[in-house]
């Protein structure tokens, strides 16, 4: 049929058609393509859901738009986006079920941001510094074991404090670039200095037993994951807390950013906040980033498989191959 609205009565169609602009956010790229095949109606209103995927990947849940760039021709694909669900913190283990609309007129704010505190300690107390936060806030120091401390749910400040970089979300311009070889991958929409947060590493929060679970799953399905696992080792030396962070299927720009065998222009910080129990990881500039400059730090240094994935970051060090462990 060459036009839906050929079949019904008007009141019917108009009621399917508004419906139509509900549902069809909801539904993944293969869906998408297959319905607005239908018919020249749904087409229609496919066309802005496509587009205003590509214009911001983070569904309005970031202060500014992250765009997918039109791949070129030599590295077509068969959508203008990567999709996936998007969290702009840490969140709990999702079921696979999980739908988020993406694609509507309504795509900023449809949700609250959640909170960057997944858990807050009862009793916790924080800062009251009497003219703002500075270096003397006790919040900002920290000691052997702690990378970096900022304020957080258990201090008087307010969100506009200044010790509080990270829990706003993304600030900085970015875009996500198709490339030939290493699909997509996260790009400087401005120029970014010397220690300016980029963005936290969101995703689900796993336990070593699922992380392990379903390293397993990827390897025998050979996928590109976005399981990261950070070691934050204790002052004693003889223990260290690990975090379990996998944005394969949920997480933030953060999955788009590549392996650089040179260390990259991005360092990772574990971030305490103060009366937050879970401390989360971000993403610092560890030099100035130029404009359309490729986002890369190193997955790391260990267990090295000979058969593992090929590396195309192009620096001097590359060694040809991702570097990898068993988690």
């Amino acid at each position: 049929m060459d036009d839906c609205r050929k079949s019904g009565d008007r009141h019917s169609q108009e009621a399917f058609f508004r419906c139509a602009a509900v549902i069809l956010p909801y539904l993944n790229p293969t869906e998408l393509s297959s319905i607005s095949s239908t018919c020249k109606t749904l087409y229609e209103i496919s066309k802005p859901i496509t587009a205003r995927r590509t214009s911001d990947a983070s569904r309005g849940f970031e202060n500014l738009p992250i765009p997918f760039l039109k791949p070129t021709a030599a590295a077509a694909v068969s959508h203008s986006y990567s999709y996936f669900i998007y969290t702009p913190t840490q969140t709990f283990r999702v079921r696979d079920d999980l739908r988020q609309p993406w694609g509507s007129d309504d795509d900023a704010r449809l949700e609250a941001r959640p909170d960057p505190f997944l858990f807050r300690v009862e009793g916790a107390t924080g800062c009251n510094c009497p003219s703002g936060c500075g270096e003397c806030c006790p919040c900002s120091k920290a000691d052997e074991c702690l990378l970096t401390r900022e304020c957080g749910p258990s201090c008087e400040c307010d969100s506009g404090c200044g010790n509080r970089v990270t829990e706003g979300g993304v600030t900085v311009r970015l875009k996500i670039v198709k490339d030939e070889r290493k699909g997509w991958c996260l790009h400087a929409a401005e120029l970014i200095t010397t220690g300016q947060f980029v963005c936290e590493y969101a995703g689900e929060l796993l336990s070593t037993k699922e992380a392990r679970q379903r390293q397993l799953t990827y390897d025998k399905i050979a996928s590109s994951p976005a399981l990261l696992v950070v070691r934050e080792h204790l002052p004693s030396g003889n223990t260290c807390m690990r975090i379990n962070i996998d944005a394969t299927r949920i997480g933030n720009v953060a999955r788009f950013i590549n392996h650089s065998c040179d260390g990259g222009n991005l360092d990772m910080v574990v971030v305490r906040s103060s009366g937050s129990l879970l401390p989360r990881v971000c993403l610092f500039a560890s030099r100035d980033i130029r404009e359309n400059e490729e986002l890369a730090f190193s997955y790391g240094e260990v267990g090295i498989k000979p058969n593992g994935q090929p590396c195309f970051c192009g620096s001097s060090s590359c060694i040809g191959i991702l570097p990898s462990e068993d988690t």
